[in-house]
């Protein structure tokens, strides 16, 4: 049996890279390279966390493998193209997420629940079945390793349709209506800094929490409902 290397918090980000978000593909990149360049300062935090970035659109890319980011000399950046498929991002996540679980473990890790922050700026593509590959992925009975999923909606994005998304009520965000998207996108990818240091640092200390920090300018989408 391998050897027990300490515990893991796998994070995926689940970025929408429709055309829509174009004019704001800046704010997107540049929130990952501050991201980078925190965890970079954090190594404590950043030797618990395994991060990936699947990028979403008419298909998924894997932008980013899940990695130890302090080996990363850069990240990828994101490009947009084509529509919406919510039904392509979570199938890709379902077959995907036990493969990775399964490698950590096989490395000697422990591995803690996955957390996935899903981002989106609007609806999911018409006459899709999204639902049924994100009940699989978040039924426990069917994916053990199922995900904490934070949904943030920005822009045109429907506040009940986060609530379907995220996995608890509170994780369940959306912008202020009218708000700049490219203020958004950076306050999300602030908050999802935060989130990765301050849980990254409570398993160094021995805790197993997931942190959710919640961007400034977004409210609990049960609030519009």
């Amino acid at each position: 049996m391998s050897q027990n290397r300490g515990s893991l918090l796998p994070v995926y980000v689940l970025a929408d890279e429709s055309g829509s978000m174009t004019e704001h593909l800046g704010e997107l990149n540049q929130g990952l390279r501050s991201l980078h360049n925190t965890l970079l300062g954090e190594p404590m935090a950043a030797a618990k966390v395994r991060f990936s970035v699947l990028g979403f659109s008419d298909d998924v890319v894997i932008r980013v493998e899940l990695a130890d980011l302090r080996l990363e000399n850069r990240l990828p950046e994101l490009i947009t193209r084509g529509s919406t498929s919510y039904e392509a991002a979570f199938t890709a996540l379902l077959n995907r997420l036990p493969h990775d679980i399964n490698r950590l473990k096989s490395e000697g890790y422990k591995v803690h629940r996955p957390a996935v922050f899903f981002l989106s700026d609007g609806q999911p593509n018409l006459d899709e079945d999204w639902k049924t590959p994100h009940r699989q992925l978040t039924d426990r009975a069917v994916t053990p390793a199922a995900p904490n999923v934070v949904a943030c909606g920005i822009g045109q994005a429907d506040p009940t349709m986060m609530l379907e998304v995220a996995t608890e009520e509170e994780f369940a965000l959306v912008s202020v209506p009218g708000a700049d998207l490219g203020k958004a996108i950076s306050s999300f990818f602030m908050a999802l800094t935060k989130s990765m240091v301050e849980s990254g640092r409570s398993l160094a200390n021995g805790n197993a929490e997931l942190i959710v920090t919640k961007p400034e300018g977004f409210h609990m989408a049960i609030d519009e409902v």
